[in-house]
């Protein structure tokens, strides 16, 4: 799993040891992803299937994409499709993925980069492997992750940020058990370079074998610890987790993950992304690609869409035609 790797975690930042009235969160619930597929066909987990919107606040959908081997001319991705009312976040492990919006975002983005995608008002977006992967195949891995925006944030103007791997604060465990990668958030004193509207954490860390990770954890965000592969547990509970995963941990200011000692050869350790937010209590009303706050908005967000108010395909980008994502033509991602 390569995203950011280094050779010797002794020589990163440590994280802090825990103070001595530290509050270990608890596990609430274990949940198992179920799988699916997205786009043009590309394999996914829907992590946050069966889960209560008001326990994942303020995130509301998140996919695990892969990890799959293609074949030559297998790469698939998606084809044009609107959003409005929210941030995607897309973090590639393995592979290379493209992305290009309506507003003039967009670029290439491979192990451990990641994209950052207000789309506001509304915006349309295409996301797919380059010309050179579809022709060769090769190994896919990432996520990713649905923000809500506050009603206050929802009719912003789109933007996009392009962060690359090498921005990552990379820190390790006191025993330099674990690698921690901060993509957004304050996150044990450093801040990754992920700028949010709503405030969160965002952190991709991987605990060896027998190693325990004790992340401080402001106490007025939720706490999810996701298994993008191996196996362990979480909480000072020690609940039992393993790939595809999803645990939902109570209050505290810390969130302990430990890996398994022992693991399988395809997985020599446990690799988990950590999320977190301060909750927005907000009303929810979310369809396809669009995460507002009333019915009716949802409605007019899909009458905007087919009246070309959320942008145009720019002319020099049209490989896909502008067809209507899978959710547009009426299918909930819950």
């Amino acid at each position: 799993m390569p995203a950011v790797t280094v050779e010797d975690t002794t020589a990163l930042p440590r994280v802090p040891l825990p103070a001595p009235r530290t509050v270990r969160r608890r596990t609430r619930s274990v949940t198992t992803a179920p799988s699916g597929f997205e786009g043009e066909g590309f394999p996914v987990r829907r992590a946050f299937a069966g889960v209560d919107l008001r326990d994942l606040d303020p995130f509301v959908h998140m996919d695990q994409m892969g990890e799959v081997e293609y074949a030559p001319g297998e790469p698939r991705g998606t084809s044009w499709h609107p959003h409005r009312g929210f941030e995607t976040v897309t973090y590639i492990i393995d592979g290379t993925f493209e992305h290009a919006d309506s507003h003039g975002g967009g670029g290439t983005i491979s192990n451990g980069d990641t994209q950052w995608m207000t789309a506001g008002g509304g915006v349309l977006h295409i996301e797919r492997p380059p010309e050179h992967l579809v022709v060769s195949g090769g190994l896919f891995h990432g996520l990713q992750l649905w923000v809500n925006l506050p009603r206050a944030q929802k009719w912003v103007q789109p933007r996009y940020q392009d962060l690359r791997a090498r921005e990552s604060v990379l820190l390790a465990s006191p025993d330099a058990g674990a690698l921690v990668r901060v993509i957004a958030g304050d996150v044990a004193g450093q801040r990754g370079p992920g700028s949010t509207y709503t405030p969160m954490a965002m952190v991709h860390a991987t605990v060896s074998p027998g190693a325990t990770l004790d992340l401080p954890w402001q106490p007025d965000f939720n706490a999810l610890v996701y298994v993008l592969s191996g196996t362990g547990s979480v909480g000072i509970d020690r609940a039992p987790i393993r790939t595809g995963q999803l645990a939902v941990l109570g209050p505290g200011d810390t969130v302990t993950v430990s890996g398994a000692v022992h693991q399988e050869s395809r997985t020599p350790a446990l690799d988990v992304v950590v999320l977190g937010g301060r909750p927005i209590r907000e009303p929810i009303a979310m369809y396809g690609p669009f995460v507002m706050n009333t019915r009716q908005e949802v409605v007019q967000a899909f009458d905007d869409f087919r009246a070309g108010r959320l942008g145009a395909v720019p002319a020099q980008r049209v490989p896909h035609a502008a067809v209507p994502h899978a959710a547009v033509r009426g299918e909930s991602v819950r």
